[in-house]
């Protein structure tokens, strides 16, 4: 990479947080952030040990032979082990290379379960629920549970424990002791229900890919292509921001860490632009939030996904790319708009990379590419695609080595070196801890709700408060996964809702697909939906910004992941269900449309200020072509063309009067 190829240096002259800013503010409100400190020794033990569960889950993903049982009882307990090596009781008990007695004490009682079932799964599956009559084995399931409550508690949040408290509570209270302990610890039914099973077999390989493919440079190649293509229109730096966000978002999966990542670059750019603190800070907030909807990882709850529909993961990433687009998409018009309205630059094309310097690194998206098509295609398992991703990311970062070495390219901060592919490795191990853990409470959810049959009277109770509205029912569920969402990850809220609000969904009309989608966007929308929101705070701490101000331009930001869910939950053409060609190109027509009407209208500005009025015509318009129904769209292009003429009349009429 050349030096013009190089991101543009964020001016020294802008007031912008630091890394210890972000650090400080995420430790403040986000659990994950809060962690132990270790230096010399002990750091290398627990860093090498973080690279060989890394190296382990992928040897077993890939040639593992063992029973459910024995695999995912290792796991469970490795996860455990390492989550409390990391996880203090709180975050005023951190010192360096300290680690109190009573943690030590809490990880033997509750991994040695896990290896004990592990090494007798067979004799013990035999005995069934005899199990239960031999006291050390209760007390053995007990302790397991509650040391995977604990942790959760310490690394994800207490709204998720306290969803799993109250359920535990019920289950108690209405079965048998004995039962619940065999269903939830002995059976696949309960910690390794579906969701641990999922993240061990697809979502740990691919959290590695992504650890990978960020230490490949690709990251920084995506931020030079967003500065090619989009640096130098009005307001260039936050349509960089939105753009580079949806493409890193296609690698990490995660809001915050995109925020970081891509934030520390185009929040100092957007602020030196002329964009407000709050507001620069919101569009990477809101952008980066958005990458967990980008195909093809998706914050890895589209394997999720995949396994509650019984569906593969092609379709699911498939379904997702419209409703993906639509949400860049509104963001990307709000960002330009209020570029107009404040009359900014962009960035001279001077300071800016060439599209034809980057074309030779255009071999940083082979492993994405393959990724796609062997996923896409179905001729190997998903855990198997991935595992030739990351090989094939190793190859692209020798290739990559060979290239700067060649090219005698000073900037060798791409290069892939034994180092990183060792921090690529712990990277993905230590990201797999809040996944796992939260994964592990939601199939404890499931198996409360399994073994009380919860979920019927659940459906019940929501169908007899909506009156069997679905709109009602989808406004119930939206509330429930942004409070529930409130810190908690993506992850976590979607098993939860999958198993709850779901299928409630589905019951009173909503077609299966929709309704999980629905559930999977409004618990991401969290991630900057105030009081709680991660994401918009990370992007405040770099901006030196309000936390709350930003996080409720972030919110006007992603008004589209606000509407499009219950367009798609009450007309699923969007999702490409029961449709045609025809009908899918006039829904993306018509909706990319409708979402201008709306960014348009909260804005309030297009050729020039809008008066209330032309603001409400341009958000009927809009809403009305949101919806895919060929009634609804006529009605919208009329209101919408009715406020537009008045726009461009008005707007000639103040440039007649002016001249």
């Amino acid at each position: 990479m050349s030096e013009k190829q190089k991101s543009p240096i964020p001016p020294q002259n802008v007031d912008v947080g630091t890394a210890q800013d972000v650090e400080e503010m995420m430790k403040k409100y986000d659990r994950e952030s809060n962690v132990r400190i270790w230096n010399g020794i002990p750091k290398l033990v627990l860093r090498y040990f973080g690279v060989a569960f890394s190296i382990y889950c992928i040897l077993v993903t890939l040639f593992g032979k063992m029973m459910p049982e024995v695999k995912l009882n290792i796991f469970l307990g490795l996860i455990l082990v390492f989550g409390y090596l990391h996880y203090p009781i709180k975050k005023s008990h951190v010192r360096p290379n300290y680690i109190p007695w009573y943690d030590i004490v809490i990880i033997l009682l509750g991994a040695i379960p896990f290896f004990y079932f592990a090494a007798n799964a067979q004799s013990i599956i035999k005995l069934a629920t005899r199990v239960t009559q031999n006291p050390v084995m209760v007390a053995m399931a007990v302790c397991a549970i509650l040391a995977y409550m604990e942790l959760c508690r310490r690394c994800v949040g207490i709204p998720i424990l306290c969803v799993v408290g109250a359920l535990l509570i019920y289950t108690f209270a209405n079965v048998r002791f004995g039962k619940v302990i065999y269903d939830l610890f002995y059976t696949t039914t309960g910690l390794m229900n579906t969701p641990i099973n999922v993240c061990a077999k697809y979502i740990v390989v691919f959290i590695i890919f992504g650890a990978f493919l960020e230490r490949t440079g690709i990251s920084n190649f995506f931020i030079n292509l967003a500065n090619c293509i989009a640096g130098s229109s009005s307001g260039g730096p936050a349509k960089v921001a939105v753009l580079s966000s949806a493409l890193c978002g296609m690698v990490s999966g995660s809001s915050v860490g995109n925020t970081v990542t891509t934030g520390s670059v185009t929040i100092p750019m957007m602020k030196k632009t002329g964009y407000r603190a709050e507001f620069a800070g919101a569009v990477e907030a809101a952008a980066s939030t958005g990458g967990q909807i980008m195909p093809p990882i998706m914050g890895a709850a589209a394997f999720l996904m995949s396994e509650y529909m019984g569906i593969p993961y092609g379709q699911v990433a498939l379904k997702a790319i419209l409703p993906a687009v639509l949400y860049f998409a509104g963001i990307y018009i709000a960002v330009h708009l209020e570029a107009k309205k404040l009359g900014l630059r962009g960035i001279p094309r001077e300071e800016l990379p060439k599209f034809m310097e980057l074309l030779p690194k255009l071999y940083l998206l082979t492993p994405l590419v393959v990724l796609v098509v062997l996923v896409s295609t179905n001729r190997h398992t998903m855990q198997f695609s991935a595992a030739i991703a990351i090989l094939i990311t190793i190859g692209v970062g020798i290739v990559n080595n060979v290239v700067n070495r060649v090219t005698h390219n000073p900037d060798t901060s791409d290069n892939l070196t034994l180092t990183k592919v060792l921090d690529a490795l712990e990277a993905g191990a230590k990201s797999c801890i809040t996944v796992a853990v939260a994964c592990a409470m939601a199939g404890l959810v499931a198996g409360c709700i399994t073994s009380t049959g919860l979920a019927s009277k659940l459906i019940t109770a929501v169908v007899t408060v909506s009156g069997g509205r679905v709109m009602i029912a989808l406004v119930l569920t939206m509330l429930c996964c942004i409070v529930l969402g409130m810190g908690v990850p993506t992850t976590a809220n979607y098993c939860i809702m999958a198993s709850t609000c779901a299928p409630i969904l589905i019951t009173i009309g909503v077609p299966q697909v929709a309704a999980h989608f629905f559930v999977f966007y409004f618990g991401i929308v969290a991630d900057i939906t105030p009081p709680v929101a991660l994401a918009a705070y990370a992007g405040s701490a770099i901006a030196k910004a309000p936390p709350m101000k930003t996080a409720v331009n972030a919110t006007k930001l992603a008004i589209a992941a606000f509407v499009v869910p219950y367009i798609f939950a009450m007309n699923p053409a969007m999702l490409f269900i029961n449709t045609t060609a025809l009908q899918v190109v006039s829904v993306v027509l018509t909706s990319l449309v409708g979402i201008f009407g709306v960014a348009a209208a909260l804005n309030g500005y297009l050729l020039r200020p809008m008066n209330p009025l032309v603001r409400i015509l341009f958000a009927a318009g809009g809403l009305l072509m949101l919806d895919p129904s060929t009634m609804t769209d006529l009605i919208g292009i009329v209101v919408f063309a009715a406020a537009l003429a008045w726009q461009i009349i008005s707007s000639r009429r103040a440039n007649a009067s002016a001249a």
